[in-house]
């Protein structure tokens, strides 16, 4: 979710200490399309490479370890025909460079995914001013100076799985706390994108993470994507005022154009412009509060979302232990820039489905706002941060 210019901020050639990679250009191509050579590089002197996983199934994902990022996902379609079902760039340089091309494509996002009021939070009794990307606000903690624009440390890798690590200081962008992170990317032999997320701090802190691919099941990411068909598994939401900062209100979605209870085409509801969550976010950019949750408890094992494609047959159902799921149609895509294969990207391509505390949760907690109660992102030293998120592909004909 969020506004792609607020990504705006360190120039290409400033960021970039870019190894040369002629030396690479034997390199085979991915099932994707990728060259790997075109991400085998050094960036402010760590290593940075791409990443293949696969399975017997036909599933290959291919992910970099800057910013810890999915670059491109294959499941056959109907016909059994290799898709690629995320959006990105087929190399390293364009995801580096965030002032002429700001994205969160893939992304491992963290240590607070999503949006805090007015940049600030007040862990411990004490006010911690955070760094302001988003207007006044702070998303995705902090932008292109968050660990979406940070190079995770390989932990592990096989075939299948591949585990980035990294560690936050005290007093990055604002947050309080030491933290060591890792996210997990496991390919299983049913076509599934396992997920897990884990941390600790030395002092207590906030933590949100999540994975953010922009998701086109239909083959074809130069057109628009909202005849997918949607469901969420949520009877309530969270609505945002024009800044895109939740009111505290949680509403029914029954009667609204937030109602995808029974699987429907986004564009059946996403031109209802005369409702004001959809008018203030040109689309779908909100925090749908899961049936999935429940006790204080989230069940993994049932299905939160999917998305289908008719005209592929390729259908995605998402699963998570989390309370909260951001939902959001690519309402800044259609920037004009070349993305990968040189595709430029139209708006409302694709679907995110970010797994997440509510948004603004550090400020609604404190405040003791009703409901939000189970939505709690605070971490102390000795616990271990824990967030699953299961990507699963079939065909369905």
């Amino acid at each position: 979710m969020g506004n792609i210019k607020n990504y705006l901020g360190i120039a290409g050639g400033c960021l970039l200490a870019l190894a040369s990679c002629a030396g690479n250009q034997t390199a085979s191509r991915t099932v994707s399309g990728l060259d790997p050579a075109a991400f085998d590089t050094t960036l402010n002197g760590k290593k940075v490479e791409l990443i293949t996983l696969k399975n017997n199934n036909g599933m290959e994902v291919c992910l970099t370890n800057y910013g810890g990022r999915v670059v491109s996902l294959c499941v056959p379609d109907k016909e059994g025909k290799p898709t690629d079902v995320v959006l990105g760039y087929d190399n390293i340089r364009q995801y580096a460079d965030t002032l002429n091309s700001p994205s969160d494509y893939g992304s491992s996002v963290g240590r607070y995914a999503n949006r805090i009021k007015n940049a600030q939070i007040t862990v411990g009794g004490k006010v911690y001013k955070l760094r302001a990307n988003d207007n006044e606000n702070t998303l995705h903690g902090g932008g292109n100076t968050g660990w979406l624009h940070q190079i995770y440390n390989v932990q592990a890798k096989t075939d299948s799985s591949v585990t980035f690590a990294i560690t936050a200081p005290d007093g990055e962008n604002g947050f309080p706390g030491t933290v060591k992170a890792t996210a997990t990317y496991l390919v299983k032999s049913n076509n599934t994108l396992d997920i897990t997320f884990k941390a600790t701090t030395d002092k207590e802190t906030v933590i949100n993470m999540t994975n953010h691919s922009y998701f086109n099941l239909n083959g074809d990411p130069s057109k628009v994507g909202t005849d997918e068909v949607m469901y969420i598994n949520a009877d309530k939401f969270t609505p945002s005022d024009a800044k895109y900062i939740p009111t505290g209100e949680i509403r029914d979605v029954t009667g609204t154009p937030m109602d995808f209870r029974k699987p429907h085409a986004i564009q059946e509801t996403i031109t209802d412009t005369t409702f004001d969550q959809i008018h203030n976010a040109t689309g779908y950019d909100h925090n749908w509060c899961l049936n999935t949750f429940k006790n204080g408890k989230g069940d993994d094992t049932q299905v939160a979302a999917s998305l289908f494609s008719p005209k592929t047959g390729i259908l995605l159902e998402v699963f998570t232990n989390e309370p909260g799921l951001q939902v959001y149609t690519g309402n800044f895509q259609g920037t004009g820039i070349p993305c990968k294969h040189g595709i430029k990207y139209p708006k409302h391509v694709s679907v995110c489905f970010e797994s997440q505390k509510y948004p603004d949760s550090p400020t609604k907690i404190n405040q003791k706002t009703k409901g939000w109660e189970i939505s709690n992102p605070f971490l102390k030293p000795g616990q271990t941060y824990y967030s699953h998120l299961v990507y699963k592909f079939s065909v369905k004909k």
